[in-house]
Parts: C-alpha cells; sequence; structure tokens
C-alpha cells in the first residue's frame, strides 16, 4: 500500500476529502519522528510501538575488496507489533 492508497482509505474512513486526509497523516509522520528524534517511545495500543535502538559499532568486510572495515555506532528506528496486528496477520 501506498502513501496515496493509505490517504484514500483515510480520507473514505474519515468522510474527509483527500488533501484533509493527507495533511492529518502527514501530523502523525511528523509527530512519530518527532517523538524518536527526542528519543521517546509511540505507542499505539493494539497496533504497535515504536521506539529508537542502538546499534553497537562493529567488524564489517567490503565484500567487493574484502577488506575489513569498521561500521560505527548508530541509532536506528524499531517497530515491534502490538498483539492486535499480529493476530490479524496471522
Amino acid at each position: 500500500m501506498s502513501r496515496e492508497d493509505l490517504v484514500k482509505k483515510i480520507a473514505e474512513a474519515a468522510e474527509v476529502t483527500q488533501k484533509v486526509a493527507g495533511v492529518a497523516l502527514a501530523a502523525v509522520l511528523e509527530g512519530v519522528t518527532e517523538a524518536l528524534t527526542k528519543g521517546d517511545k509511540v505507542s499505539l495500543v493494539g497496533f504497535g510501538t515504536f521506539s529508537v535502538a542502538e546499534r553497537k559499532a562493529r567488524n564489517g568486510i567490503n565484500p567487493k575488496t574484502k577488506k575489513a572495515l569498521m561500521i560505527p555506532a548508530r541509532k536506528v528506528p524499531v517497530f515491534k507489533a502490538g498483539k492486535k496486528l499480529k493476530e490479524a496477520v496471522k
């Protein structure tokens, strides 16, 4: 499902225009992004939880040259599906 498809689905369900649905979706995504940037969790009960995890620095290998290289530590976004979402996908 693309972003456009999701906007159409929201517009139909909420009985609003696609423009309003697009603005609402953008606001939700911006809110999630801002919270994760601050290091907060975003929990949508029944759907899942967005959080930030830290990956440790590790050694890797460049597949082209076969030389060892150091992969630096970094923060990555993580999504853990909630119970209702897991059951719906079964």
